[in-house]
Parts: C-alpha cells; sequence; structure tokens
C-alpha cells in the first residue's frame, strides 16, 4: 500500500476565490481614479470591448489545451516556437518587474503601521525581504498555498468593499468632492487618460494563470469556464464600486499614479496613522503577498514548461526533485527583482512604483498580443478536437472578438510608452520606460538566435 497521500484538488469554490486573487488587484484601483470622471466610461467601456472577448477566449483555450504551458503552448501550437519564445519571454519578465514595483511600496506600508519612517538601507532590506518570502512561497504546490489565494481574495473584497463604502459615507457627510456631469462622464482623450487605460486592462488580466491550475483541479472543463465567468462578474462589480467610492470622496488633483489604496484610505479619514490605517496597511501587505503567490505559480509554471521545449535558458527548468515545483524559474524571478530594488535609489525617476510598473505593463500586454491571433489559427488548424467551452459565433463575431482586445492593447502600449513630446515630465517619466522596453526586447530577441543557434 503506497504511503503517499493523494494530492488535494481545488473545488469550484476555491477555483473562483482564485480567479480573484489573480486578477482583482488592489494597488491599481487608485491610480486609475486619477483619470478622473471618465473611468467609469472606460471600466464600462472596456468590459464590454475586452474583459468579455479575453474571457471567453481564455475559457475556450484554457478548456480545450490544458497543461501547465499556459499562453505558451496556445501561441506555440498556433504559431510555432519562436513566437511561442517570445510570448514566454514577455510573460515571464513582466513578473519580476511587477513584483520590484509591489516591493518599493512596502517601505511605507511598514512606516505606516509601526510609525517608523525607515532609511534607504533599511527600506531595501524590507524590499528584498518581501521578494524572497515570495520566492519561498512558490517553492511549494499551489493546493498547498490553497489558503494564500483564498485569504488574500477574501481580505480584497474586504478592502475593495471599505474603500468604496467609506467613500460613500465621506461623500454624504461631507459632499461629493467631484463635479459629476454630463461633460464629465464622456471620455477624455488626453495622453494621461489615455495611458492609464492600460491600468484597467491589467486589471483585467489574469485569467490564463488559473487554466495553469488544472491539474490540481477537480473538473477543470467544468471549473474554468465557471470561475472565469462568475469570478469576472465579481470583480467588474467590486472594481466599479471601489472606483466609484474613490471618484466620489478623493478630488481627482489629489491623486496620482503612485497614489494607491492606504492614499486613498489617509484621505478619506483625513488622517496618515491611527488603527484602521495600520489595519487596512497590514491587510493591504498580505494582498500583495497573495497576487505575487498566485502569479508566480502560473507564470513560473510557463516558464519551465518553456524552457524544457527549448524556448527559455536552461535554468527555467529546474524543478525541485521533491514536489517538482518549478524552482529554477522562482530563483530567476528574485535575482532580477532584487537587482531592480537595489539600484531603485540611483535611479532619478522618484515615482519607482509607477516607473516599474509601467513598463511591468508593456512586456505584460506584449504577451498578450499573441493570444487572439492563436485562437483563431487554432481554430482552423485544428479543428476536430474536443473543445468543452466553445465561443459561439459567426465569423464576423469571433474577428470582432479577436480584433477589439487587440487594438486596445496597441492603443495602450503606444500611450504608455512612446514619448509624445521632448518636455522634461516626458523624458523623465515616460523615456525610461521606453528604453526599459527596448531592452528587455532586445535580450528577448537574443535569447531566441543563441537557442536556435545552439540547437
Amino acid at each position: 500500500m503506497s504511503d503517499v497521500k493523494p494530492k488535494k484538488k481545488f473545488k469550484l469554490f476555491s477555483v473562483i476565490l482564485s480567479v480573484i486573487c489573480v486578477v482583482f488587484v488592489a494597488e491599481a484601483a487608485a491610480p486609475v481614479a486619477a483619470i478622473g470622471n471618465s473611468q467609469y466610461f472606460w471600466w464600462l467601456f472596456l468590459m464590454l470591448t475586452f474583459l468579455l472577448p479575453y474571457g471567453l477566449i481564455a475559457s475556450e483555450l484554457g478548456t480545450t489545451y490544458q497543461g501547465e504551458g499556459g499562453i505558451y503552448d496556445w501561441v506555440t501550437k498556433a504559431f510555432g516556437h519562436r513566437m511561442g519564445a517570445r510570448t514566454s519571454w514577455y510573460y515571464w519578465i513582466n513578473f519580476p518587474l511587477w513584483m520590484a514595483s509591489l516591493a518599493v511600496i512596502c517601505p511605507g506600508l511598514v512606516t505606516t503601521m509601526t510609525g517608523q519612517t525607515l532609511g534607504t538601507f533599511g527600506a531595501i532590506v524590507v524590499e528584498l525581504l518581501f521578494i524572497w518570502l515570495v520566492v519561498l512561497i512558490s517553492f511549494f504546490p499551489i493546493s498547498d498555498s490553497l489558503w494564500i489565494l483564498n485569504g488574500a481574495a477574501f481580505v480584497k473584497v474586504f478592502l475593495a468593499l471599505l474603500v468604496g463604502g467609506l467613500g460613500i459615507y465621506v461623500a454624504v457627510t461631507r459632499g461629493v468632492a467631484n463635479d459629476y456631469t454630463l461633460g464629465s462622464l464622456l471620455p477624455s482623450f488626453d495622453l494621461k487618460s489615455l495611458s492609464f487605460i492600460s491600468v484597467i486592462l491589467f486589471n483585467f488580466l489574469g485569467f490564463e494563470v488559473v487554466c495553469t491550475f488544472a491539474p490540481d483541479m477537480e473538473n477543470p472543463k467544468k471549473q474554468i469556464p465557471l470561475a472565469i465567468v462568475s469570478g469576472g462578474l465579481v470583480i467588474a462589480a467590486i472594481y466599479i464600486f471601489s472606483a466609484f467610492g474613490i471618484g466620489v470622496a478623493i478630488p481627482t488633483a489629489d491623486i496620482s499614479t503612485s497614489s494607491g489604496l492606504i492614499d486613498s484610505i489617509q484621505l478619506m479619514l483625513g488622517q496618515t496613522d491611527g488603527l484602521v490605517v495600520t489595519l487596512v496597511a497590514f491587510l493591504f501587505l498580505l494582498t500583495l503577498f497573495g497576487n505575487m503567490a498566485s502569479w508566480s505559480l502560473g507564470v513560473n509554471n510557463t516558464a519551465c514548461y518553456a524552457a524544457k521545449h527549448g524556448d527559455m535558458p536552461a535554468v527555467f527548468a529546474i524543478k525541485s526533485a521533491k514536489n517538482d515545483m518549478p524552482t529554477g524559474a522562482a530563483i530567476m524571478n528574485g535575482i532580477v527583482a532584487s537587482v531592480i530594488v537595489v539600484i531603485a535609489p540611483f535611479l532619478p525617476n522618484q515615482d519607482l512604483f509607477w516607473a516599474f510598473f509601467a513598463l511591468n505593463l508593456v512586456m505584460f500586454l506584449f504577451a498578450y498580443l499573441p493570444i487572439f491571433p492563436a485562437f483563431l489559427k487554432l481554430r482552423k488548424i485544428d479543428p476536430d478536437i474536443e473543445r468543452p467551452f466553445k465561443v459561439g459565433g459567426g465569423k464576423g463575431v469571433l474577428y470582432l472578438l479577436v480584433a477589439l482586445p487587440m487594438i486596445l492593447i496597441i492603443t495602450s502600449i503606444v500611450f504608455i510608452a512612446v514619448p509624445f513630446n521632448l518636455s522634461t515630465e516626458t523624458m523623465t517619466q515616460v523615456l525610461p520606460i521606453t528604453i526599459g522596453a527596448i531592452v528587455f526586447i532586445v535580450i528577448g530577441e537574443l535569447i531566441i538566435v543563441v537557442k536556435k543557434i545552439t540547437k
């Protein structure tokens, strides 16, 4: 009789919570509010033109092509290894950049909780501690970390409802912070607003990560589409409610790209410390760990799978002999993020969260571009495979579902990473993102060339 314990499996409720944990990004909600009242238009517009088609396509691909490869597998099956290699590289490199962007806000959270201001050395220590704790968590299977994902999902929902509810209370008792006119609710097309659209898109991404959890699910063919639909509806409602709370309670001029959930709470309460602020800072810190834990498991599996198929450096293919987890990719996450936070104090751009987060956004969006045409290509070249969930509609509908998200992704990349003028603000904020994106694209292409030569 075997002494090996059966592997724990996801139940549907846990899968839905995982969708919420992965897709709902609490720290990205407040920067979107900097758009102003037109944010509501963009939320609703992008839900229809991006979230809906993306969710449908991810459901079909995720239930049809199950496994650890995720989007790399989909793109490689459709367009070959070269495009698959690019996708896996962009998909992976965004993660340590995102981890670094969250790490640089951790010292501020510690200061809020303890009242102690950290110097440069102390801040770097806190940032490195955050990074390597995330790496440590990612050494264990997703089913072992289920309590982290479930707990983070509950905390995220609680914080979002708290922000929305508190914002409405402040608006009722002190007056609405911004004028709500028909003109203000219409979309604005200035550079600031258009660059922030990418943050909303980021808030909708991640459904495919849940597809990589398929081996840990009881019935992935049923659970994946149900979780994506249910989780997507819940997430959309939460986003709009929390965004409304911020919008009615805080003047738009007081919200910047570096503003976050803690800043919003402090502005609403009119105080920078106290029990409520400390508690929210602590809970928010927990959600950051939840974000990183859930994403690392999907990103690492994809990078490891691509490496095993010769499309990422061999270090990413290293797995734990004990539990078969992709430790090589996890350690590389930690190394890259650590280098970034160590050199961050010497960079000219002091809005470090937005600088790293925006660069993460650009690379992340690049990774998603091939998914949509891959969906159409796989329908054409693999028509006979069983599709447990199949997107309905004729050829025209399918082309529309593919074209809309691609147009929005390309538009977002352009407005967040291309400098449109030579002003000092543009040169210090946008140009580093442009240069960083070019550097990482070149590195990715060099990896492809080297791998091709050495095969």
